[in-house]
């Protein structure tokens, strides 16, 4: 633990603002700006820092010999992705069927820059009857932020600028992708 807080601060420079409320075991992460796969890199030792249990849902063909073990140790879900799946009602089943889930996604569905969120992470949330919790990288600061959790009223046009907020002046590792 000492090492990650070294490497995490002293190394990389970074710090974190905020921290989860642990008595909310089953959340939607909302990781924004997502430009970059440092940005795993600066999540993963910020859990381990926070201790606390963040999850991740991939295709199930990862969840097998020789790396499933460690996708599992890191949190990972194994997820159907058949095209007759739902994807948003099989994922909002994963995170029902456990103890304890809170699901990492980007909301811009890649690292290069979007005009547009993908909708799915609210209709999840919706789904699984949980709050989405905002995690905003902040690149020129070297800050990586957790907001409060926010509970999905239903209404998608009025709940997502309302957490937009949360990452404005917040800038990516690509600056021109945030």
């Amino acid at each position: 633990m000492g090492f990650t807080r070294f490497l995490y601060s002293n190394i990389f420079g970074w710090k974190i603002n905020g921290d989860f409320d642990r008595s909310i075991k089953k959340a939607v992460l909302v990781c924004a700006p997502h430009t970059s796969y440092f940005d795993f890199i600066v999540s993963v030792l910020a859990r381990r820092i926070l201790k606390v249990e963040i999850n991740f849902v991939g295709k199930k063909e990862l969840f097998v010999w020789p790396l499933g073990w460690y996708f599992k140790w890191m949190g990972g879900a194994p997820l159907n992705r058949g095209k007759a799946e739902n994807k948003v009602e099989a994922i909002a089943n994963v995170i029902k069927v456990h103890k304890e889930f809170r699901l990492a996604l980007a909301p811009e569905g890649t690292r290069t820059k979007v005009e547009k969120w993908k909708s799915g992470y609210y209709y999840i949330a919706l789904a699984a009857g949980v709050s989405i919790i905002p995690v905003g990288f902040d690149y020129p600061s070297k800050t990586l932020f957790i907001g409060n959790a926010f509970y999905p009223t239903g209404d998608i046009m009025v709940d997502e600028p309302k957490l937009k907020e949360f990452y404005k002046g917040m800038v990516g590792k690509v600056p021109e992708w945030t």
